[in-house]
């Protein structure tokens, strides 16, 4: 599409003429196109559903130790279980989303109606084994909405402005984080059972998030849509209007080598080749019967920015085939994308770097624990968290797109093992109490939508949520090993024990991380601004 661009400043000048500089970088001039619409809708649901959610995590852990008095091994069996137990159901909600052709709005949907159906059950189960089914079941929703929501942002981002758009809507999501304590707090001092109020309201709360989403998100193919018209009107580029623009190649499997990649500058430097685009008519006239333009060569010809754009014959570029159907993704195909060096590197470091993160639960009850902060106080905690999250992800984000999304998401991992090292430490009071949620808050900042970014930049468009869901089940998984295996190391040797363990154990499996880096940068080197 940069070509387009360029024979509407030089009609004169040939397809093949722009550098390798002029194609990656947007014209001068053009203002950075804002976040989609999508974005922002996903985002209001998600501060909605946030603030519904963040609730009960605010009290459950109290609710679990000194309400119920389960011992820190049954509560890490139920932590376990809330963080971790999404991970069996998000490549299944991914997979469904991907094959329905653009339903990734629906099988979101009915994760969240799932986790809100879940929320006054809470008020009948009074022991391990039936709260272990109702966080099972919350969890189950929370899988099934995440890999098709964060597609859904992917799709209607592009990727210059994708780890923005993350960070937007992680801004967004951490709102609704901040104002979940916040409102339970305020509940359990104004009811005498208190815990069945914020049950009550949470589920209320869920409900209005579910109907937002119905009403103002639009689905997979009108977000991808949307994201094409920005990226369009965002560089100034114009795309040919003949039948062969976009064509897809055929169905080869992720990351099959052909180097074909969508636009002029792929983040992921070697992206997969299934369902990416390749302007196999490079330069040609508008109109379904253009001639071909003399420069554009033959077979794999060299596009804009040197990249390589299949053509799939070695004849010359005639003129652009109709556009043949999308193959319908299958599971075997998004099991695939493994096979792709880059996106299972991110998932192999994800995975790695979940078994040493101790969940919030923990951390919050350890901060009690060497405060001495009473009950009722307990659900502010998570406040400095989201607060910290909410103050620094769109920060990070747009810093994740200018340096590099590797490096912010390591030295996320990094602001975690110096929480851990200050909760070992001897350092009493307030003020090491904030410390330690400033560099929690930090951590999911530079991570959680940091990943995400990076791993869509190694998806095919068809294989998004799929491709999501794998890096985000590994991750998932890892984290329910390490809240049983902190919970059984409380019990037997005690929480300073526990967190010593993980702490080395972070150190070690960030070292293994940064050895296995993707091969290439996740985004471009120059160009953004």
């Amino acid at each position: 599409m940069y070509v387009a661009d360029s024979r509407a400043v030089a009609p004169e000048a040939p397809a093949t003429t722009p550098s390798a500089d002029s194609a990656a970088r947007p014209r001068a001039g053009r203002r950075r196109a804002a976040v989609a619409p999508t974005v922002l809708a996903l985002g209001t649901v998600s501060l909605i559903t946030d603030v519904s959610s963040e609730m009960v995590t605010a009290v459950l852990p109290l609710y679990l130790v000194a309400g119920l008095g389960l011992s820190p091994l049954g509560f890490g069996l139920l932590d376990g279980i809330y963080n971790g137990f999404s991970a069996l159901v998000r490549l299944v909600g991914g997979h469904l989303a991907d094959r329905g052709g653009g339903r990734h709005k629906w099988v979101a949907g009915a994760g969240y109606a799932l986790s809100a159906a879940c929320k006054p059950l809470l008020l009948v189960a009074q022991t391990l084994t039936p709260i272990g089914l109702v966080l099972a079941a919350d969890r189950t929703g929370k899988g099934l909405r995440t890999a098709p929501r964060d597609a859904l942002i992917s799709l209607s981002s592009t990727p210059e402005n994708r780890g923005r758009a993350f960070g937007v809507h992680r801004a967004m999501d951490t709102a609704g984080a901040l104002l979940g304590p916040l409102v339970a707090f305020l509940i359990l001092r104004a009811t005498v059972d208190g815990y069945d109020a914020v049950f009550m309201v949470s589920f209320c709360v869920a409900v209005v998030g579910v109907l937002v989403l119905v009403l103002f998100v639009p689905g997979g193919a009108a977000a991808q849509a949307g994201a094409a018209r920005v990226s369009d009107t965002g560089a100034g580029a114009v795309r040919p209007s003949g039948t062969g623009a976009g064509v897809r190649p055929s169905d080869t499997g992720a990351c099959a080598g052909s180097g074909a990649m969508s636009g002029p500058a792929s983040d992921s430097g070697s992206g997969p080749a299934y369902g990416s685009r390749s302007e196999s008519g490079v330069g040609s006239k508008s109109g379904s019967g253009a001639e071909p333009d003399p420069g554009a060569g033959a077979g794999a010809s060299s596009g804009p920015a040197g990249l390589e754009c299949a053509t799939g014959t070695g004849a010359p570029a005639g003129p652009a085939p109709a556009p043949r159907p999308r193959p319908r993704p299958t599971l075997r195909a998004a099991l695939a994308l493994l096979h792709c060096p880059e996106l299972r590197r991110i998932a192999a470091c994800a995975l790695l770097l979940g078994l040493a993160t101790v969940s919030d639960s923990f951390v919050f009850l350890l901060l009690q624990r060497r405060l001495g902060v009473p009950d009722r106080w307990f659900a502010l905690l998570p406040l400095g968290t989201a607060a910290a999250f909410l103050l620094l992800a769109v920060p990070l984000g747009r810093l994740a797109d200018r340096t590099g999304r590797w490096r912010v998401f390591v030295g996320g991992h990094g602001a975690l093992l110096l929480a851990y090292a200050l909760l070992l430490s001897s350092w009493q009071g307030t003020a090491a109490a904030c410390a330690v949620l400033l560099l929690h808050g930090g951590f999911y900042a530079a991570t959680d939508g940091v990943l995400m970014a990076a791993a869509s930049d190694s998806v095919p468009t068809e294989l998004r949520s799929s491709g999501l869901a794998l890096v985000q089940t590994g991750q998932a998984l890892a984290r329910f090993v390490c809240s049983l295996g902190f919970g059984a190391a409380w019990t037997a040797w005690g929480d300073r024990t526990a967190l010593t363990a993980s702490a080395v154990l972070l150190a070690l499996c960030a070292v293994l991380a940064l050895g296995l880096r993707p091969i290439r940068p996740s985004v471009p080197s120059e160009g953004l601004v």
